[in-house]
Formats: structure tokens, C-alpha cells, sequence
């Protein structure tokens, strides 16, 4: 019997009564294990808690006691598994979360935010059944995918913040990474550059798209891609000014960077510029984001421009379907490219 239900929940989702019956207890033992509630024996909880974990279970409110109150509370998480010591000071983040935050305020919500600097697999199953938001947002699909596809595969109110990707069972709001990676590409060939960097971390998802269109650009003008030319850093500066320093004092030629970040972008042109190089006449540098940098920066930034403003009210304004049932789909929003000093027409 015990195989059979196994059966049906690979090709159903697992309900509180399939936790119930493989644990041996009621649906509301199941109910107040699952929320914490210390009455119930340590032992018990954990085997319940194994249950649920094992299988993917999460809450799904909407069969939740209606007479139950909302939180009125939406939970902002950043998971950093690709970089722990990012923080969220970051100049992106922080536009990121003020515009979604106004979002959140203006429908008489409320806002946490939550850093998972080292998530382990089960972590979001973990905060979607800690009942402390309605919705959650979560900033960025890092090194997270298996996770989020988990938690969407039975939880309808969760809209993440990264480019779509083939297989993936959630609601995602991003820019159009891949067009940026041409825009900065197309500009850098345009001025006469041929030997351009790319710097930043390609294989984590968004910049994974924009490090694509940067390698069908060069194919596209019959450019060979030159592996030696890719800067694979964190989003981290001094890693960023580093690999750069390295990479001059190694007698690489290059001509020109794209840079996964204005950050990256910034430190690049300071390494060039301690080199005895000079940007953008000797190197020409581009950026992505269009953060404050961008401008404070000497030379001024030429950038990829994301709508972070469009990006945040999206983001808010699918959570807010989903948190009515509606199962809304991904969105990918249009970037520019923004011409300054770095890398002049």
C-alpha cells in the first residue's frame, strides 16, 4: 500500500492528507507539526517534516481554513548560493527592492526581506511553510533552479526575479539579458574594437544569457570566440580589478570589455587605468544595469540599460494575481543600451 501512494504522488502533488497517511496521524497533527507547534512530540514532527521535505510539499493557502487571517505581508528573499558574501547593498538590489517595495505599500502591504546567504535544498520549502508572508518574490534564481521548481510545483504565489529558462515550472519577471549581450557586443564591433573581455560570472543564470548574445554577436561578424577571453569573476570588484591586473600583466591583448555588472565595469576601468592603459582609447568599456555608478564613474559608464522600475512593478503586479489564483505567465522586458564616456560612439 505504502508503494502505491508513493506512485500516485510522483504524478500527483502531495496533499496534507498523503503526509497524514504515510506518517500514521491526522491531517491536523500534519497541520501543527508542519507550523511548529510545540505540542507536538519532537519525533513526530520530524518524521512529518521528512515526509513533506522528501516529496515537496509546501503550503498551498488556498486550501488553508479560510477563516484563517492573511499576513498581509509579501516576503522579499534574495538566495546567494552562487556568491555568500554578496550583499544586498548592491546599488541594483537596492532600486530593485525600493521599487518593489512601493508596490508592495501602495496595496496595503507589508514588506520582509529575507537573505539566504547559504541555502541548502530545502530552504524555500522551509519559508513558504513558516506562514510569516501571502506571496513571496525571490530575487535572482542564483544557483537555486531545482529548488524553485520545487516549491512552484505545488505553491501558485511565487513570482522570482531571472530570465526564463527552458524547463522551468515558474513565474519569472526579467530583463531580456540575451538582447543586452548583443546591444554591448554589436556597439563594441561597431567602434572598431575586435578583442573584447567578457568579464563577469557566464554561467550563472541572467548573465548566462547576456555572455550567449555576446558569442553569437562575434559568430554573427565571423569573429572567433577566444575562451582566453572570457573573465569568469563574481560579482565582486576586487576579484573583478584582479583577473583584470592579471590578465594585462599576462600580455593578453584586448581592446575592449563587456562587463556582467557596472561594478565589474568600474573595476575593470580602474585596473586598466592602473595598468598605464587609458579607457576608453586604448580599451573601451561597457557595462550592464545603468546603476548610480554608471554616472559617478570616470570616465562616465557606457551601460545596458534595465528598467528596474518596470522589472519591480511587474514583479509585484504578477504575485499580486497569483496571490489570486491566477497562474500567470513569465515576462521578459526590453533593456537599452546607454552611450557615455567609456565607450563613445
Amino acid at each position: 500500500m505504502a508503494d502505491e501512494n508513493l506512485d500516485t504522488m510522483r504524478k500527483n502533488p502531495l496533499k496534507m492528507a498523503d503526509i497524514a497517511r504515510l506518517a500514521g496521524v491526522s491531517a491536523s497533527t500534519v497541520s501543527r507539526a508542519l507550523a511548529g507547534n510545540a505540542r507536538i512530540p519532537e519525533q513526530t514532527r520530524e518524521a512529518i517534516e521528512a515526509i513533506a521535505n522528501e516529496h515537496g510539499y509546501v503550503i498551498n493557502r488556498s486550501a488553508r481554513n479560510l477563516r484563517q487571517s492573511l499576513t498581509r505581508t509579501v516576503c522579499v528573499a534574495v538566495p546567494l548560493g552562487h556568491e555568500s558574501d554578496q550583499l544586498v547593498t548592491d546599488p541594483f538590489f537596492l532600486r530593485l527592492f525600493g521599487h518593489m517595495a512601493d508596490a508592495i505599500g501602495s496595496r496595503r502591504h507589508d514588506t520582509l526581506l529575507v537573505r539566504e546567504p547559504s541555502p541548502d535544498p530545502l530552504w524555500l520549502q522551509r519559508l513558504i511553510r513558516s506562514q510569516r508572508a501571502d506571496g513571496y518574490i525571490i530575487v535572482g534564481q542564483s544557483d537555486q533552479h531545482d529548488a524553485l521548481n520545487l516549491a512552484a510545483s505545488n505553491f501558485l504565489p511565487m513570482v522570482v526575479g531571472g530570465s526564463e529558462l527552458a524547463d522551468q515550472l515558474y513565474c519569472s519577471v526579467g530583463s531580456d539579458n540575451y538582447a543586452g549581450g548583443r546591444l554591448a557586443t554589436e556597439h563594441l564591433l561597431r567602434t572598431g574594437r575586435r578583442r573584447i573581455l567578457f568579464v563577469g560570472p557566464a554561467t550563472l543564470p541572467q548573465v548566462d544569457r547576456r555572455f550567449i548574445g555576446y558569442t553569437d554577436t562575434l559568430a554573427h561578424h565571423g569573429i572567433e570566440y577566444d575562451p582566453a577571453c572570457l573573465l569568469d569573476v563574481h560579482f565582486n570588484g576586487d576579484e573583478a580589478y584582479d583577473r583584470v591586473t592579471a590578465a594585462i600583466a599576462s600580455g593578453l591583448v584586448f581592446d575592449a570589455v563587456f562587463a556582467a555588472s557596472d561594478g565589474i565595469a568600474w573595476a575593470a576601468i580602474r585596473a586598466i587605468e592602473a595598468a598605464g592603459l587609458m579607457c576608453p582609447s586604448d580599451v573601451a568599456v561597457v557595462g550592464f544595469d545603468d546603476t548610480e555608478v554608471a554616472l559617478q564613474a570616470r570616465p562616465s559608464l557606457t551601460t545596458v540599460r534595465q528598467n528596474v522600475a518596470a522589472v519591480g512593478a511587474r514583479l509585484v503586479d504578477l504575485l499580486f494575481q497569483r496571490m489570486e489564483g491566477i497562474d500567470t505567465p513569465s515576462a521578459a522586458l526590453p533593456v537599452a543600451l546607454v552611450i557615455r564616456d567609456s565607450a563613445p560612439a
